[in-house]
């Protein structure tokens, strides 16, 4: 069924009783001039206009709001559709005038019939859909103003409004040119003088019958019957209410200093569709002239740019339509834009960067609320998955991405052609898509057998309806030629993106390719029994003899062997530097030490010839130092460069030469007759007393 919204017709009926030619009791000042006035002159009466005019400007404003953000497809009647010409032939109420011989039912009744009339739009659909089975829908509003007796009075207009409904839907259904009414919402509006009590209760929205919905609002003429309408053309229309302040204007009395103003616009309400959905709408409420709360968003006056609708991405463009269209600031900002400036306006904040988020501009002669992006543009490059929101976008399979929407390209095909399993072209489709997506990684980093070029006839075998003979063999062989990259150790094109190192190792490698292989085969393993000889081939090559198990294993342990070891000396050599520094310090002072104790000896008359002083150890000139198994640091290299330098100096110390694992015996001629050392602690050389035949002893 074609549906018409509620809001496609709107039909006023405003009240022409006598009463209606009541005063409302707003005051209107016309007297002007307060200062100027010369004296004998009498000041001019305030005036008031009646409940009649308020309805009719009311009226006249809610129509005026919705040519100007729907030009077309939304029509609005108050008697036969020409609002001025009609209104003016119609004149005020007569005060005068019997009540009984004019009533609103009238034109309630009118209303209706006007509801079952087929417009224009209505008439286009109905050719169109004339050789289908659906429909055109009829709905409609009705919006009364009138002066009601009490709630009696209410229902009674109610009830002869359904009753009508239901006549008038009897006459539609045998007749081509009147349609019946799905659905109306009645909208009555009681208005009473200010300074008088209300008679009717306010009533929320309330279902009558199927047809028929009911709702009451007691509103008191002048500027509070405005402020009324104004938020019931929002609720009916889908509209919202957007404020620019600051808008900077030179006053009129002073031509060199300005002021900022404010002016209200109303706009289709997907215009703050972007503060919704970023949760950046703050409805802040705005209180005019009209003494009454209302809803709006707020947005700053920004410095005006030339041809600013070229520089900026916009996502939406809506009819606006000033709230007080009258008023200075409205018409200056009116003129402003129609001259073809544009005007940026941002969101207030209290902190941070300002963020620009709409701009207005004419188009033809009207005026529109652009929505500018401000958050990511969807032209943009997209993020990217492995680098986060905002990255640069290096790790998508895009060329992969394009050759699948080739391959998966739609064309007209006519729906009679089916299969063998009876299936439409459309079905067929939505099957290939299905089986080509069951497995489809997004981006590079997360795959490895896309990203080689020896698997790639089997994933574009795999993925098909039915697989012949020659299809399963050239899927072996490429299992086949896999293996052998395996036996050979062929490096794989494994990304490293996000890992630190050197990444897996080569059999960790093979197996994550393994692993992948095995997952898109299974994927598609249920298609057909040739799917399953392909598995069963993968399955069979991946389960190794226990011998190449064995040589895995060793290999695997050698590795790890020696990584440990470059890991340990790297660790040894980086918490060592302190250490060797202060041990290196160490070993050349007590050396300096030893030298000039050697010295003092060697100057003395009573020392003897100096001993050969020894390094640590006795077997490094001899022998080659042992290969060290990891990287020797340059304190070592240093040591022993020094050690075999200084065991050339001298001579080696006999007991040493001698010894046994290192260990010389001491006092080997201690418990001889003819011989006999004393050992001095307290000095720095060594006395050998020898005992001659005489039995005196010499130094």
């Amino acid at each position: 069924m074609r549906i018409f919204s509620v809001s496609h017709k709107t039909a006023f009926v405003v009240d022409h009783c006598p009463y209606m030619a009541e005063p409302s009791r707003q005051l209107i000042e016309c007297d002007m001039l307060t200062k100027s006035r010369s004296q004998g002159v009498i000041p001019l009466a305030p005036v008031s206009k009646c409940l009649w005019t308020c309805a009719i400007e009311c009226s006249m404003e809610y129509c005026r709001i919705v040519y100007d953000v729907y030009p077309t497809k939304k029509l609005v009647k108050l008697n036969e559709w020409f609002l001025m010409t009609a209104l003016a032939a119609v004149g005020p109420p007569n005060p005068r005038q019997d009540p009984e011989c004019c009533s609103v039912l009238h034109g309630l009744v009118a209303a209706v019939e006007s509801l079952c009339k087929i417009t224009e739009y209505q008439h286009e659909s109905r050719t169109t859909l004339m050789d289908t089975a659906d429909k055109v829908a009829n709905r409609g509003r009705i919006i009364c103003l009138t002066n009601a007796k009490s709630d009696t009075h209410v229902r009674m207009l109610e009830d002869c409004v359904l009753e009508t409904i239901q006549e008038q839907n009897k006459r539609a259904a045998g007749s081509d040119r009147l349609m019946p009414i799905q659905q109306c919402e009645l909208v009555l509006v009681h208005i009473y003088p200010q300074g008088d009590e209300t008679l009717v209760s306010d009533r929320q929205k309330k279902e009558l019958s199927s047809v028929l919905s009911s709702e009451v609002h007691s509103v008191r003429a002048g500027r509070y019957l405005a402020c009324k309408l104004n938020v019931l053309v929002q609720q009916h229309f889908d509209l919202a209410s957007t404020t620019i302040t600051n808008i900077p204007m030179k006053e009129e009395q002073h031509a060199n200093t300005s002021a900022n103003y404010d002016v209200e616009l109303l706009h289709h309400r997907d215009a703050h569709m972007e503060f919704i959905k970023s949760g950046d709408l703050h409805m802040a409420g705005s209180t005019s002239r009209d003494s009454g709360l209302k809803e709006t968003v707020t947005l700053k006056w920004c410095t005006p740019r030339t041809n600013s609708v070229e520089l900026h991405y916009c996502t939406g463009a809506y009819r606006i339509s000033p709230v007080d269209v009258n008023s200075r600031p409205s018409s200056c900002l009116t003129n402003f834009l129609l001259n073809g400036r544009s005007v940026l306006l941002e969101q207030p904040r209290k902190s941070g960067s300002k963020v620009i988020s709409h701009m207005l501009s004419s188009h033809g002669g009207e005026i529109f609320l652009h929505v500018l992006n401000s958050t990511r543009s969807t032209l943009e490059d997209p993020p990217s998955i492995s680098e986060g929101c905002g990255g640069r976008v290096t790790d998508y399979r895009i060329t992969d991405f394009g050759e699948f929407m080739r391959e998966n390209r739609l064309t007209p095909f006519p729906e009679s052609m089916v299969d063998a399993a009876c299936r439409t072209p459309v079905e067929r489709a939505k099957s290939q898509l299905e089986r080509h997506t069951r497995y489809w990684p997004m981006i590079i980093s997360q795959t490895t057998i896309f990203n080689m070029q020896a698997v790639v006839p089997l994933a574009n075998l795999i993925v098909k309806d039915t697989l012949t003979d020659e299809d399963v063999l050239t899927c072996q062989k490429t299992v086949y030629n896999l293996v052998d990259m395996e036996r050979k150790s062929d490096p794989l094109p494994i990304s490293t993106v996000g890992s630190r190192g050197k990444g897996p190792k080569r059999d960790e490698q093979y197996r994550i390719m393994w692993n992948e292989l095995e997952t898109l085969v299974k994927a598609h393993v249920g298609t057909s029994e040739r799917h399953q000889r392909v598995l069963d081939c993968i399955s069979a090559c991946r389960s190794k003899p226990p011998e190449e198990e064995e040589r895995k294993k060793r290999g695997r342990k050698r590795e790890d062997k020696e990584d440990k070891t470059e890991k340990n000396g790297k660790d040894t050599e980086e918490k060592g530097w302190t250490t060797d520094s202060e041990r290196l310090k160490g070993v050349m002072e007590r050396e300096k030490d030893e030298q000039s104790e050697c010295e003092i000896i060697k100057d003395s008359p009573d020392s003897p010839e100096p001993l050969n002083k020894k390094p640590r150890l006795d077997t490094e000139e001899q022998q080659p130092p042992e290969k060290s198994k990891g990287p020797v640091s340059l304190l070592t290299l240093w040591t022993n460069r020094i050690t075999q330098a200084n065991s050339r100096k001298h001579q080696e110390f006999a007991g040493r030469l001698s010894s046994v694992n290192n260990k010389a015996e001491l006092y080997q001629h201690l418990k001889e007759e003819n011989g006999l050392i004393f050992l001095f602690t307290h000095c720095v050389f060594f006395i050998r007393m020898d005992v001659h035949e005489n039995g005196k002893a010499t130094r």
